[in-house]
């Protein structure tokens, strides 16, 4: 697996999410200090907004023109936005207006970046399981080591430093990709209407999918979207330690998604993913900081494992000319509830008490999973790829569904 492509793609990502894992944490305390949990809420969901407007173009240029080239200019992107607000940080206080800017026009390179990024799984790794297993780890490692990070330099050195440091993640990522070499199909010509409508085809047709991504809308609202705001305010000083452990969580759940090779993969993740009720609840109860690390490290096991059996689903189940615009679709569905929840974050907390929420969020959570397990395509899909019969039964429960 460790070829010269992998290994570029493997450090272009992981540091890239090294910088993703960063920024909510950045954005939490310095943004937070200035602008409260609103300020902190509604510049993180126009981030995620902006992400999704353009994900669906950035899914049909990326199987025009490739990915890899799609992702360098992500990245090019993102150095200048996170460099202009650490110039900003300067002045000591940055204009809301500026801050908003630029998270729109960082969420919109991040929007065309990540519909790329189970494709090129796909071109420089003949096993996409432990690929995506070995990224998770790598993942997990950047969620334990980021908001570390980012914390102890926003406390040791200011929001200059650590937005800095956030841009610099990117660069590095762009040059590791601009090394990459892989072979990119030329597509049929075509028009943008017509792309979007064939990547709309392929994801309606399978009933495994849109099925889950419609479950994971409530999901995003009710409980990722608002939890970075609403937990950082209750957690307080201890909040990089506990992403922290989270993110030491991700890394168990890759190692055991190396391992373990379940012959129903979304049964299997579905099942794991009960675990992330901790994190909620911990969040919710408010007890010692060792068990409040303890439910983040089982939630990120769980929530790992999923990922994982998500992913290789749907790299193994989708043709490679479709891919990125299928995977567009997936993400910016999966995404959307997440910018309402960080939207919602400040609103709420002058109805609910953040402690609330948070049980509320658990209960929801227990609802996510009872859901996937019904649906009985999830339950059917095994690991290997569907032949082009099934597929077709496929589009006719979807369009009969």
């Amino acid at each position: 697996m460790w070829t010269r492509n992998f290994t570029l793609y493997f450090g272009a990502r992981t540091i890239s999410l090294l910088g993703d894992a960063m920024m909510p944490v950045a954005s939490a305390l310095a943004i937070g200090k200035i602008y409260g949990i609103a300020g902190v809420g509604y510049v993180l969901a126009l981030w995620t907004a902006s992400a999704v407007l353009v994900m669906l173009f950035g899914g049909v240029v990326a199987d025009r023109i490739g990915a890899r080239r799609l992702m360098i200019g992500a990245d090019v992107v993102r150095v200048a936005t996170q460099g202009v607000v650490a110039v900003a940080f300067l002045d000591g206080a940055p204009p809301y207006a500026l801050l908003l800017v630029t998270a729109s026009l960082s969420g919109m390179a991040a929007g065309v970046f990540e519909p790329g990024v189970n494709g090129m799984v796909f071109l420089v790794a003949g096993d996409p399981q432990r690929a995506n297993a070995t990224l998770k780890i790598a993942e997990a490692v950047t969620h334990l080591t980021g908001p570390a990070l980012a914390g102890v330099l926003v406390v040791a050195a200011g929001p200059v430093v650590v937005y800095t440091v956030d841009a610099a993640t990117f660069l590095v990522s762009g040059v590791c990709l601009l090394l990459v070499r892989v072979a990119v199909p030329r597509p049929e010509p075509s028009d943008v209407l017509s792309d979007l409508r064939r990547g709309w085809e392929e994801f309606r047709a399978r009933t495994w999918m849109w099925s889950v991504i419609l479950v994971w809308v409530f999901w995003g609202v009710l409980v990722v979207g608002p939890y970075v705001p609403l937990s950082s305010q209750v957690i307080g000083a201890d909040y990089g330690w506990v992403m922290a452990a989270l993110g030491l969580g991700t890394v168990l759940g890759g190692l055991v998604a190396i391992r373990l090779r379940p012959r129903r993969p979304l049964v299997a993740g579905a099942v794991a993913l009960s675990g992330y009720v901790a994190v909620p609840l911990t969040v919710a109860l408010g007890p010692p900081l060792p068990l409040l690390m303890a439910g983040h490290l089982l939630g990120g096991c769980a929530l790992a494992f999923w990922s994982v059996m998500w992913s290789t689903s749907v790299q193994t189940q989708v043709a490679p000319d479709v891919v990125n615009r299928v995977n567009a679709y997936q993400v910016a569905g999966s995404v959307a509830g997440m910018a309402v929840g960080q939207a919602l974050a400040g609103p709420v907390t002058a109805l609910v008490e953040p402690r609330t929420f948070m049980l509320g969020s658990a209960l929801v959570t227990v609802g996510v999973v009872a859901a996937l397990l019904s649906i009985e395509p999830v339950r059917r899909l095994g690991r290997e790829p569907r032949e082009a019969g099934d597929r077709s039964v496929s589009v006719s429960a979807g369009l009969s569904a």
